[in-house]
């Protein structure tokens, strides 16, 4: 049937990272999320950075120094089962994705996990 113009189009599969996922970056990707620290997940556009920012303002204030890694690989992201970023991740567990947490939601929620 040539509705829409499908018609002889091969179908083809795919997953979120476009194709470029192997076995050894998916398990690559897996390993990281067992690491103890803070992740900021996303691409790296201006709300992933705002996201990284209020954290680190965060962490100044409760006196902990602890260095944020910022995960644009979408493999490393997918992983996490994160779909909307900028998320954000605190000794392997995601705690908020799809929004820019402000410096004080940020702080209660590292309080939360590490209390």
């Amino acid at each position: 049937m040539g509705l829409f113009g499908k018609k002889g189009k091969a179908e083809t599969s795919s997953c979120c990272c476009g194709g470029n996922c192997t076995p050894a970056k998916i398990e690559q990707a897996e390993a990281a999320k067992t690491t103890k620290g803070i992740k900021v997940l996303g691409s790296g556009c201006a709300k992933c950075n705002a996201l990284k920012e209020a954290t680190c303002a965060a962490l100044a204030e409760l006196n902990m120094d602890t260095t944020i890694e910022h995960v644009t690989d979408f493999t490393q992201i997918a992983a996490y089962g994160v779909m909307t970023t900028p998320a954000l991740v605190i000794d392997g567990k995601v705690v908020s994705y799809g929004k820019v947490l402000k410096k004080e939601e940020a702080k209660a929620l590292i309080q939360k996990v590490r209390g």
